[in-house]
């Protein structure tokens, strides 16, 4: 009998195309035996509710990564993102006009990188990471290195509940995070943009030799991963009660990890928003599982750091292959 094989595929090349789901199954089933309590409803909660601000900050990095750059601003993004939305708050604003203005705010940072990169030729490495200095200098300038109170207004209580509410025993930042994922996925898979998007990772010089504006489509990702770095600022801001001058920090690197955990390829042109929410999981779950088997929290950046090298392992062997 010949070797068993699944659509056409032996059982190596099956698990390699779905490693990040066979990483999630494993790290589940040894947490179940390692602890009694991993596997309950609250700890569950718990794990989604922690992994939903990194999960829009990473999808926002998906597209980034797919056309094969990356931003590393994210962090500070959130972190002057939220200190705006806490003053807009504690003065009083509507609390509608205070996310429309956070936005924009996140997505006049991306087109400023997606400009630095697109028009002044910088790589996206050395632009966003001038920026992400950069935005976090100003958000000490703006806090003057102080908390800013969202409390003080009377729509403060109203703007806690995106960070702190619950919709049928499930945290408010989990439905936001599904819905970034839905609309991501949609446009990646199903609007012009998203395919340009997978285009030009794949071959920017074909791509616009085939007549598509690439420097369009790097404003729009970079605008896209500003945007989802505010709304992440909105959620932490709102969850915490206040703007820390310091908030985000390292974010960066816990997206970079989800997205590259999740299967896209750091060359670009592949991957998908389903990898990165099962990479965004996978670092929750991690962070969760050391903390539960009370795991000192250097290891976590040790374990996250193992985790990538593995799976940028494995990224570069499966591209040989093909």
């Amino acid at each position: 009998m010949g070797r068993f094989s699944l659509k056409g595929k032996g059982w190596k090349q099956f698990l390699l195309d779905n490693k990040p789901v066979v990483v999630l199954l494993i790290l589940v089933v040894a947490m179940s035996f390692l602890s009694d309590r991993f596997l309950t409803w609250s700890n569950i909660i718990t794990v989604l509710r922690q992994t939903s601000i990194n999960a829009v900050i990473a999808t926002g990095m998906t597209f980034a990564i797919l056309i094969g750059g990356i931003d590393l601003s994210v962090g500070s993004v959130l972190a002057i993102s939220g200190a705006i939305a806490a003053s807009l708050v504690a003065s009083g604003m509507n609390i509608i006009l205070v996310i429309l203005l956070t936005l924009l705010v996140g997505l006049a940072i991306g087109l400023v990188n997606g400009l630095l990169i697109s028009k002044g030729r910088l790589q996206p490495f050395i632009a966003t990471l001038g920026t992400m200095t950069l935005f976090r200098g100003l958000t000490l300038v703006y806090t003057q290195g102080r908390p800013i109170s969202i409390f003080g207004s009377d729509t403060s209580a109203i703007f806690s509940k995106i960070g702190t509410g619950y919709f049928l025993g499930i945290p408010l930042p989990v439905y936001i995070m599904l819905v970034v994922f839905f609309i991501s996925w949609y446009t990646l898979n199903h609007l012009k943009i998203g395919r340009y998007t997978y285009a030009l990772g794949s071959n920017e010089e074909a791509t616009m030799y085939s007549g598509i504006k690439t420097d369009n489509i790097k404003l729009f990702v970079y605008g896209v991963a500003g945007v989802l770095a505010a709304l992440a600022g909105i959620i932490v801001t709102a969850r915490l009660g206040s703007a820390q001058p310091t908030a985000g920090s390292g974010y960066e690197l816990d997206a970079i990890a989800a997205v590259v955990i999740g299967g896209t390829s750091m060359a670009g042109g592949i991957g998908t928003i389903f990898g990165t929410a099962i990479g965004a999981v996978i670092i929750g779950i991690l962070d969760n599982a050391l903390n539960m088997l009370q795991v000192s929290s250097y290891y976590q950046d040790v374990a996250k750091g193992v985790v990538i090298l593995i799976a940028v392992l494995l990224d570069r062997k499966q591209r040989k292959s093909r």
